[in-house]
């Protein structure tokens, strides 16, 4: 059985292998859109295939879509030469419950992969057609990132600025040209829709496209009026998003399930880019995607396939309600506590008692009292979600040591946010939070780079780790007065957590929660146990 469009031909083997196929001819799908392209996708990863194709594929099985996505690769063209093209554009999607159970299906909703630089003049093609309704992203943050941690234009950047639109080398250059290859076609409206799981994700796709623009402006590669248009909302939209589906790297227990089934020619690969990538996806079941509704040009009909389309203020509290309260604080609680326990896996730390006490409290009692409800799902529903099916998946692959990463930037948003929310309450006292002071005490303890047992841990990247070690360096098991006054140096950066944690009433009782975990081997675990037990 071959993931090609002649294999997907032998449905009977397909059928017995329980592996859906789509109900449409995906040849002539494919062949319709390269003449009449709706929407382009940049970033042609994992997420992407796992959930904006596999809802355009859902459409077309259902005779709700005749076109199907045009996916284009900015970034890691081994992504389209070694795992698209040899498979006709297919991927094999499995979805990957609690229980083990495997839901496997064949999304060929990708009519046509680019390559951004050898493809550039396709890409030109496709935007001066007046029929293009949308371009999607999922790039990461950083695709948008036109400048350094130091501030300066990033070299790319500044060149492309400087050589103008005829053959831009970084994503937003890219995806400036492309748009002032629309305009020069006629001013034809279109939605750009960045999907990243990014706070403000539309805002930031803006804000470079814009820029990249208004310097060709000025060096005179583009007119006021292309500007004009790129800056009106009305011509070409920037919609907000939010995204949420936890999409691992390729596991080995599905690889091994496909080869068992006659799957053939489905072995990972590692990129030039390091990018690991398979003909297959594996994520977990549960999904969300909240889009701004403003489409200027028009849109597939994806609501029948599971999006919210909402308002901005709508997709801003979705955001927020996720990162504050339902999702993220909860993981990085996990992964701090995680890694100075000696866990591989989120999956097996929600099977440790006082973690999961840990995050119920962060969730579910310090967190709902303040939580930010945006109408079109409960935050209780979302968060039990989180709690009893999605976090406990042993099928999910992810590590605490992935998600530790770059944690000096996520404590702001992730707990300091509930704090404030307490502090500006006249019914809550801040003081009184044990969950939160208890995650981000765990984080200084990780930090001091040994585990409960007193062994060294590796601590994952983080733009602040050099800063942070420095003052974690005198910082030995069993010296509170060293883990006290280390902690308040930490704790007194109201930049890293955007609140006054003195005046919260939180700075010393975090230092105290520091200085008891790092009280001596096994302090760690005794210490959860005193606060949660």
């Amino acid at each position: 059985m071959k993931l090609t469009y002649a294999g997907i031909g032998d449905k009977a083997a397909w059928a017995a292998a329980k592996i859906a196929l789509p109900t449409y001819d995906p040849a002539a799908m494919a062949e319709h859109t390269r003449k009449h392209p709706h929407w382009v996708h940049f970033g042609a990863g994992n997420i992407f295939r796992a959930f904006p194709a596999r809802m355009q594929d859902a459409l077309l099985c259902r005779g709700e879509a005749d076109t199907g996505i045009i996916a284009a690769e900015t970034f890691d063209f081994d992504i389209v030469d070694k795992v698209y093209a040899p498979h006709d554009n297919l991927c094999l999607s499995v979805g990957l419950r609690a229980n083990g159970d495997m839901v496997m299906d064949v999304v060929a909703s990708v009519a046509e992969s680019i390559r951004a630089d050898a493809g550039f003049a396709r890409l030109k093609e496709i935007f001066r057609n007046p029929e293009l309704q949308m371009a999607s992203f999922t790039i990461t943050e950083k695709g948008y990132a036109l400048r350094g941690m130091d501030g300066s234009i990033l070299g790319v950047v500044a060149a492309d600025m400087e050589n103008g639109p005829a053959a831009p080398k970084h994503a937003m250059s890219m995806v400036a040209a492309l748009l002032l290859e629309r305009f020069a076609a006629g001013a034809h409206p279109i939605a750009m829709v960045s999907m990243d799981n990014c706070s403000q994700n539309g805002k930031k796709l803006r804000a470079a496209v814009t820029e990249v623009a208004r310097a060709w402006h000025e060096k005179g590669f583009a007119g006021t009026d292309f500007l004009a248009y790129v800056e009106d909302e009305t011509r070409v939209s920037f919609p907000w998003s939010m995204i949420d589906k936890i999409t691992p790297r390729p596991a080995k227990v599905v690889e091994d399930k496909l080869a068992s089934l006659g799957v053939e020619d489905v072995s990972p690969i590692v990129t030039g880019r390091g990018t690991y990538i398979a003909p297959f996806v594996n994520a977990e079941i549960p999904q969300y995607l909240v889009v701004e509704d403003n489409f200027p040009a028009g849109r597939p009909a994806l609501e029948k396939a599971g999006v919210y389309f909402v308002t901005r203020d709508v997709v801003n509290q979705t955001e927020r309600m996720k990162v504050t309260t339902c999702l993220n604080p909860l993981h990085t609680a996990l992964a701090v506590y995680g890694c100075v326990l000696g866990y591989e896996s989120i999956a097996a730390e929600m099977q440790d008692a006082e973690l999961t006490r840990l995050v119920e409290k962060i969730g579910a009692q310090e967190g709902m009292p303040v939580v930010t409800d945006p109408g079109i799902f409960r935050p209780i529903d979302f968060l039990r979600e989180v709690m009893e099916q999605r976090l406990p998946n042993p099928f999910i692959p992810d590590t605490p040591q992935r998600i530790a990463t770059d944690t000096s930037q996520k404590v702001g948003i992730r707990f300091g946010e509930t704090i404030k929310s307490y502090m500006a309450s006249a019914e809550l006292n801040a003081a009184s939070l044990t969950g939160i002071p208890l995650a981000i005490a765990g984080w200084l303890r990780y930090l001091m780079g040994v585990d409960d047992a007193g062994k060294p841990v590796d601590k994952s990247g983080d733009p602040m780790m050099s800063d942070l070690e420095e003052i974690m360096a005198g910082v030995t098991l069993g010296d509170a007065s060293a883990a006290k006054a280390a902690a308040h140096r930490v704790l007194s950066n109201q930049s890293l957590f955007g609140v006054d944690l003195r005046q919260a009433g939180l700075e010393e009782k975090i230092a105290e929660m520091f200085a008891e975990l790092a009280a001596g081997p096994g302090a760690v675990r005794k210490t959860l146990q005193k606060y949660l037990g």
